[in-house]
């Protein structure tokens, strides 16, 4: 794979994980389990504030495993995110948890990014809920986009919220550092 597009890719990812960072440090105690928008087709406590970053630091760890079969994530989480009509885990996670979940995930994004060739990015990842195949690099954007999507989520609802403003990442943080 060429080098300079990696190395963007993966600063960008790395961004859009900061971000998502960045929004489950600074929610306050108090709207960490609050309902934060009413939707009439899921129950409320799927808007909670920690679950929609489980939510997404789930998605980010299985799609950059690029298929079910296989997956496991880490101890305390579990697989109840693939149930196709949706099931809450048995109770809300927390935040440090969570921070740790998502640097979990940051050190695999990396990784897969550094190790990334042109067959294992070609390779198609198919999962039961697509209509189609998708390239693995495909995937790796399209992830990056879902995180990036719920990270500015949870930091506009803290900016409505409790005021808080989000920080901008440009590239993400060295996880050497």
């Amino acid at each position: 794979m060429d080098s300079y597009w990696m190395n963007a890719v993966r600063h960008q990812f790395g961004a859009a994980i900061d971000m998502l960072e960045e929004a489950l440090i600074a929610c306050p105690d108090d709207l960490w389990s609050t309902c934060l928008w009413n939707d009439p087709l899921m129950p409320p406590e799927f808007s909670e504030f920690w679950y929609v970053a489980f939510h997404t630091i789930f998605w980010l760890d299985l799609y950059l495993s690029g298929e079910v079969e296989g997956f496991e994530p880490p101890f305390p989480f579990t697989l109840d995110e693939l149930i196709p009509e949706g099931k809450l885990p048995e109770r809300s996670y927390t935040r440090a948890e969570l921070i740790e979940y998502l640097a979990y995930c940051r050190i695999k994004c990396y990784s897969i990014i550094e190790l990334l060739t042109n067959e294992k990015a070609e390779r198609g990842c198919y999962f039961p809920w697509r209509k189609n195949s998708i390239s693995f690099a495909e995937l790796i954007l399209d992830n990056m986009r879902h995180v990036q999507e719920h990270g500015a989520q949870l930091n506009m609802i803290l900016g409505q919220k409790i005021g808080v403003s989000a920080n901008w990442f440009s590239q993400g943080k060295d996880v050497n550092k």
